[in-house]
């Protein structure tokens, strides 16, 4: 199930970029005195008293200037563009924290950035309104401010709750709230296999779920970004239900347009994290990029299976050994990912086609793949005998132990006598002697360990 989204909305320069650093426990946005310093829209994951999700932080938004209008505080030109992506991110959130300033207080600007919320929320069955929306005030050091705060309830959003995002002040009794407002997950609704298409723009993503599909699914455009949001197509294959998810071109950051497409990056991301599979589109003619290995990350981080797909090949002039170099290269590129398949396709003329849902099933197979206890220490045994792990300071790593303790993606706990001893180049020794085993075709394997001492 994708994580909850927690948008962080409000007027330049009330502390967004501050409280988006508090939450996700980085510092991954610029903060700065100056406003208008965010005008990307960035987010990260959060993790609150073991909830995860996802936190958005959008630039400000100045309603009272639009266009090319002058502003003393920054450039205007971005000023539409960020109140755009900042209701996009609106429409999308679970909930909304709307962030005002405790020490310069209400201001006009605040004002319309509620109507902009009010307006943006929509009435549920039940009377209540959805997404909701918590009123932030922050910059509250001290008592003073913490005791002015209720000048806010003026805007008729609700409470306001004052904290303070540099020094974490009552920032614990925000996330209390939020949470709680989380929708509840469902159960188990669809137990397809869920196959995202993932690429940079243009590389044929769209083109490609039309021929599996067998159908004009969705819209087939040669200019780059034309999808935006992420597109389910749910159908039967040879008897087992699956979900295609078609979604937008990944584009560098640098790239990335203003407004709309911003979210669409987003979307991506939760469309890799919903999937069981990624397929990952690779331009023949442009060959593999730097965006096609951050797209690659995305998937690892996420701890996806992965199926590269090597398109527009009917584009390529081939002789006997072009397939062997653009493997190799690939390859090379993708090589914190050794175990990923590859295919070269057209989705134009429908090259090779047939075979890329076959693949992806027989990488989701291997994902639930579950080894035996029994088997797995045979394994580790005779991994430690033909190759001890080296000493570190007198002391050796010893392996008692292993148990296969979930799969989806295969998770493997194992009992040492020291962590710490585990350099990461026996760790990828182990990797590989599971791997020679048991192949997990394009799926990411992990190593827990669990030392004496830990509870």
């Amino acid at each position: 199930m994708p994580k909850p989204v927690v948008a962080l909305v409000g007027r330049p320069n009330v502390g967004k970029s501050a409280l988006f650093n508090r939450l996700v426990g980085e510092r991954l946005a610029i903060v700065d005195e100056t406003p208008g310093t965010t005008r990307d829209r960035i987010f990260s994951e959060s993790e609150w008293n073991g909830i995860y999700f996802d936190v958005i932080d959008t630039g400000g938004i100045d309603p009272t200037h639009g266009g090319n209008t002058p502003l003393s505080i920054g450039s205007a030109d971005f000023i539409v563009d960020i109140k755009s992506q900042a209701q996009v991110a609106i429409e999308e959130a679970d909930a909304v924290l709307f962030l005002t300033d405790g020490g310069t207080g209400m201001t006009p600007p605040d004002r319309e950035v509620a109507q902009i919320l009010r307006r943006s929320q929509k009435k549920l069955a039940d009377g209540s309104y959805w997404p909701p929306i918590f009123l932030v005030v922050n910059k509250c050091e001290n008592e003073d401010r913490r005791n002015a705060a209720s000048e806010f309830y003026e805007l008729g959003i609700g409470e306001p709750l004052p904290i303070s995002a540099m020094h974490g002040t009552n920032v614990g009794d925000l996330l209390d709230k939020v949470v709680a407002a989380f929708p509840e997950t469902e159960a188990a609704i669809d137990d397809s296999v869920k196959i995202s298409i993932v690429g940079k723009p243009n590389a044929g993503k769209s083109s490609l779920l039309n021929k599996l599909v067998g159908q004009e699914r969705s819209i087939v455009s040669p200019i780059a970004g034309t999808t935006r949001d992420a597109v389910d197509t749910q159908f039967v294959y040879e008897g087992i239900p699956l979900t295609l998810i078609d979604t937008a071109g990944i584009r560098r950051r640098g790239k990335i347009d203003p407004g709309v497409e911003r979210y669409s990056v987003l979307r991506a991301h939760k469309a890799i994290e919903r999937a069981d599979v990624a397929l990952l589109l690779i331009d023949a003619e442009t060959g593999i990029t730097s965006q096609d290995l951050h797209i690659a990350g995305f998937i690892l981080d996420a701890w996806k299976s992965t199926v590269v797909l090597v398109n527009k090949w009917d584009a390529v002039e081939k002789d006997s050994y072009t397939m062997n170099y653009y493997t190799e290269k690939i390859l090379h590129e993708l090589n914190f990912m050794p175990y990923v398949p590859l295919l070269f396709i057209s989705a134009k003329t429908g090259q090779r086609v047939d075979k890329v849902l076959p693949l992806a099933l027989e990488v989701q197979e291997a994902r639930l793949t579950r080894i035996p206890t029994s088997k797995l220490n045979k394994i580790l045994r005779e991994a430690q005998d033909a190759h001890p792990a080296p000493s570190q300071a007198g002391k050796q790593l010893k392996i008692y132990y292993g148990t296969q303790v979930r799969s989806d993606p295969p998770t493997f706990l194992l009992y040492v006598n020291d962590p710490k001893l585990m350099h990461f180049t026996y760790r990828r020794f182990i990797e590989n002697r599971i791997r020679e085993a048991y192949e997990f075709l394009g799926t990411p394997i992990r190593v827990v360990l669990k030392g004496k001492k830990d509870k």
